[in-house]
């Protein structure tokens, strides 16, 4: 899958995004400087991953010729300090990027169904990005 988005910034801190089909703004809160015209950088990315664990739970449930009734989702993200981190590697330092997820899939389910389910919230295809990184390639910065 590839996709192309490109990002203007217009005002302040705001960022006019698109991908050519949809156009959308992201920016950073009024206490940051910003004018809170649309979602943070980071409730943008948990955004891309609350929607891709839905839509790969309908996804599953279709293949399988499930009646889904709804799913919902709930991401918090939050930056911890690697001290202040119980569960986290004793190797890491500076700040630790957490996730906590709350997902919540009606439908008449018998309990192997509901396993499967409950491990297809894992095998959503941001999640997996994110648990595995990215390689970035800077082709060409422009300055000037």
């Amino acid at each position: 899958m590839e996709a192309r988005i490109t990002a203007d910034l217009t005002k302040g801190y705001a960022v006019r995004i698109t991908n050519g089909r949809h156009t959308w703004v992201g920016d950073e809160p009024v206490d940051l400087d910003g004018d809170d015209l649309g979602p943070t950088p980071y409730e943008l990315l948990v955004g891309a991953l609350a929607a891709c664990t839905c839509i790969t739970l309908a996804v599953y449930c279709q293949r399988k010729g499930w009646t889904l009734d709804s799913v919902s989702v709930r991401f918090d993200f939050d930056q911890v300090h690697a001290e202040d981190c119980a569960n986290c590697d004793e190797k890491a330092t500076g700040f630790i990027d957490t996730i906590r997820s709350q997902v919540f899939i009606e439908g008449d389910f018998d309990e192997d169904a509901a396993a499967r389910l409950r491990s297809v919230v894992s095998k959503c295809p941001v999640r997996k990005t994110l648990t595995n990184g990215v390689r970035f390639t800077d082709e060409d910065v422009h300055v000037g």
